[in-house]
């Protein structure tokens, strides 16, 4: 498997729960690095050649592309910005942002990063549980997410975003904390 001889990012195994996919979450809420979930009914990945970037309306989205460069920059992979369908222009002016590094990363390293724009059908409250559902579409090795900030009434009622995509999800998932004070590359 391809995340086992990368000390950059954590490997995080666990049963297909609701439980079991919270508690890994909980444990997760504070590492600095990326960090993969990956549940028995997820296929094995031997190679990274799609991700997936689903982009919405929140600011924190733009860290994402730091992690994808990244990945793409190593294994050659082609990166999917999945753009959600908003009517304000916040999910739009993050992929320009997320364009911008992709392109500076090409600029300065020499680096041919392969990347799209896809404009998804849900908006940005749902456009994480899209990237789940048309991952196979996409042909996908791997969703990138930005993990919940802070759980609200509704994720605790309901259980966060990134839990429900990780149970839908046939690919591996991976989550990077959104927070500064928290959040490091290691490249």
């Amino acid at each position: 498997m391809i995340w086992e001889n990368n000390e950059d990012i954590i490997l995080k195994q666990c049963a297909n729960t609701s439980g079991a996919i919270q508690q890994v979450l909980n444990e997760c809420r504070e590492l600095r690095t990326p960090y993969v979930v990956i549940t028995p009914s997820m296929r094995e990945v031997t190679a990274l050649r799609r991700i997936i970037v689903p982009v919405s309306r929140l600011e924190e989205e733009t860290y994402k592309a730091e992690i994808c460069t990244y990945l793409a920059r190593k294994t050659g992979a082609h990166i999917i910005l999945l753009q959600a369908h908003d009517y304000g222009s916040r999910a739009r002016q993050n992929v320009g942002k997320m364009i911008t590094h992709i392109q500076a990363v090409i600029a300065k390293t020499g680096t041919d990063i392969s990347y799209e724009v896809v404009e998804a059908k849900k908006d940005s409250s749902r456009v994480n549980r899209e990237a789940a559902e048309r991952q196979r579409d996409f042909v996908a090795d791997l969703i990138l997410l930005t993990a919940s900030r802070e759980y609200g009434l509704d994720d605790l009622l309901f259980g966060p975003q990134e839990r429900h995509v990780i149970q839908r999800a046939l690919v591996p998932v991976m989550l990077v904390n959104p927070r500064d004070d928290l959040f490091s590359l290691c490249d």
